[in-house]
């Protein structure tokens, strides 16, 4: 509830979560059968990046380079789109980029607890048909809106991870989507600070018995467990040849936003199997 995303906005998790989901988005354009994207914590939906910020470390490090990107230009033209000149002044959050994606018939629920938070969401989003923004607990507005009527499309969750318990808030909402949608999509973003908590849901997704795959993107040594090495997104029912994707492009990207003293690695775990 207290957490606010503009500080963080465009930071390397961003950027990683972010090209992982505009993949997503452009394989659920390869059918004309309308889509429902759902997106759990969607926050404010456009950020003004300050002079100071973690997006220094995240785009801000590939803005200026980004015509060397090709693997990323899906991604990187969106943020184009809300920066006519080309200087980075906004950096556009999920809400944003799914509407991006939104063709006429498909509909997007995006749900935000934060009063502030949603209030900029509701205005930014007052006049965009197919969109519905509610106030709203997250937890309850899964139960509430899976499965949609189109029967296709995508479940987001990205919380704070600001409670203990975050993790297996997120392995339960997991576990009644798939009970109630089994062929949706879902995306779930989670920190990688210390392997147990990891390693636990992972157990807890894996019981869960669905096509489900970890991809892990680090970037700092692991051996500093309270700090933020890196970042992972549990995907189920990934679409198709998502993982090879990834595979040949994310290590190239973690290699570069590590920096000098990083310690890039790109893990994707096959849940499915365990």
């Amino acid at each position: 509830m207290n957490y606010r995303h503009s500080y963080h906005a465009g930071n390397i998790a961003d950027v990683f979560k972010h090209y992982v989901l505009t993949l997503v988005l452009e394989a659920l354009h390869r059918k004309d059968t309308p889509f429902c994207v759902i997106d759990s914590h969607a926050g404010a939906g456009l950020y003004e990046l300050g002079r100071s910020g973690e997006y220094e470390q995240g785009i801000g490090q590939l803005w200026p380079e980004r015509g060397a990107w090709t693997a990323l230009a899906g991604y990187l033209e969106i943020i184009a789109r809300f920066n006519p000149g080309g200087r980075l002044r906004f950096y556009p959050g999920s809400p944003m980029i799914i509407r991006e994606f939104l063709r006429t018939g498909d509909r997007a629920a995006l749900l935000e607890l934060h009063p502030q938070e949603y209030a900029c969401l509701r205005e930014s989003m007052h006049d965009v048909r197919g969109i519905g923004v509610h106030h709203i607990n997250a937890w309850n507005g899964i139960r509430a809106f899976v499965p949609p009527k189109e029967n296709r499309g995508l479940v987001l969750i990205d919380p704070p991870y600001e409670r203990p318990d975050e993790f297996t808030a997120v392995a339960a909402a997991l576990r009644h989507g798939m009970r109630h949608w089994r062929n949706g999509m879902y995306l779930a973003w989670y920190p990688i600070k210390s392997r147990r908590p990891v390693e636990s849901f992972y157990r807890a997704v894996a019981a869960i018995k669905a096509p489900a795959h970890a991809v892990e993107f680090i970037t700092l040594p692991l051996d500093v467990e309270r700090r933020l090495n890196g970042s992972g997104l549990l995907v189920i029912n990934p679409p198709w040849r998502l993982m090879e994707t990834l595979h040949a492009s994310l290590p190239p990207l973690a290699e570069r936003l590590a920096g000098i003293g990083g310690s890039p690695q790109v893990r994707l775990v096959d849940l499915t199997a365990n």
